[in-house]
């Protein structure tokens, strides 16, 4: 899939641009391609460098074939963190109508963002995961050139995580525990993992794979390292997983984003101590400068 010189440019077509991961993407494959994006947000102009953005939420397309005019890959990242069954719903049978357009380009790959395993009451009874299966099962079963990637744990700048809980412990000087603490975690930077959507976007094998950072952390080891990056001795409050559940619920009700309860589940569950992605050219990145970088932005602040 690589253009000879003076080829014109790859086209690749993103759903989900706008987020996170969506921006890595962006910086990582802009340089390479003619990118046409579907999100909702624009994105910052370093990002979005020659990136076509199309307006609008991938749930609400209707005709695809317009934008998969000259796609040579297709990289789906189009996903919510929490909504309706109903929103779910209608992202999904967007991206259902995608791959069905698509299987009249057969000479297009996808690479489609996924996530890790997760309790049973969860993959079974939370719409945010039924759909995003029923999808994955679709495009493993359509034919194409495919690789669904599984990411755990993801931090890059402006995430909503570990940023988040930094400047938390920065504030308050103390962080919730749920449960022992004794579950692990293996967290990948969002620019790795633009680097491995470049590099199976190139590929041709299809499946699925589970991709995790170059460390497994125990989590409570991981937030002792935080307050470290703080220089700050560790204080938690201590919470059951009931508790852990209750409260979050209460924070959701408030109309915080900060934690779901489906992610406290999924987190104290010990599925998320993925390992290490392998067979990129360079090594992954760790964890412990990025919480360094972070921290001395909070001080500053």
């Amino acid at each position: 899939m690589t253009s000879g010189a003076g080829a014109p440019p790859r086209v690749l077509l993103v759903g989900g641009g706008g987020g996170l991961v969506g921006r890595a993407v962006l910086r990582e494959l802009a340089p390479s391609f003619r990118i046409r994006s579907v999100h909702r947000s624009p994105v910052p102009a370093e990002a979005a460098a020659g990136v076509e953005w199309v307006p609008g939420d991938v749930a609400s397309v209707r005709d695809f074939d317009p934008l998969l005019e000259g796609v040579d890959a297709i990289v789906n990242l189009a996903w919510y963190r929490w909504e309706s069954p109903q929103r779910f719903r209608a992202l999904y049978e967007g991206l259902s109508r995608l791959l069905e357009a698509s299987a009249r380009h057969t000479s297009v790959r996808i690479v489609h963002v996924s996530v890790p395993a997760a309790p049973t009451s969860l993959e079974t009874g939370l719409p945010y995961l039924t759909y995003k299966r029923r999808l994955d099962r679709e495009l493993a079963a359509s034919g194409l050139s495919y690789r669904i990637l599984r990411p755990t744990l993801l931090f890059g700048p402006g995430d909503r995580l570990l940023t988040v809980m930094l400047r938390l412990m920065a504030t308050y000087h103390l962080f919730p525990m749920f449960g022992d603490g004794c579950y692990h975690v293996s967290p990948l930077s969002t620019a790795d993992l633009a680097r491995v959507v470049r590099q199976e976007i190139e590929g041709t094998g299809n499946g699925t794979v589970d991709l995790g950072g170059p460390e497994r952390w125990v989590y409570r080891d991981l937030t002792d390292r935080m307050f470290s990056a703080l220089r700050r001795t560790p204080r938690y409050v201590g919470m059951g997983e009931r508790t852990a559940l209750f409260v979050a619920r209460l924070v959701v009700g408030a109309g915080s984003k900060l934690i779901y309860p489906y992610e406290v589940e999924w987190l104290m569950s010990d599925l998320l101590g993925l390992p290490a992605y392998r067979g990129l050219a360079t090594p992954l990145e760790e964890v412990g400068p990025f919480l360094d970088r972070i921290a001395n932005q909070q001080a500053q602040v």
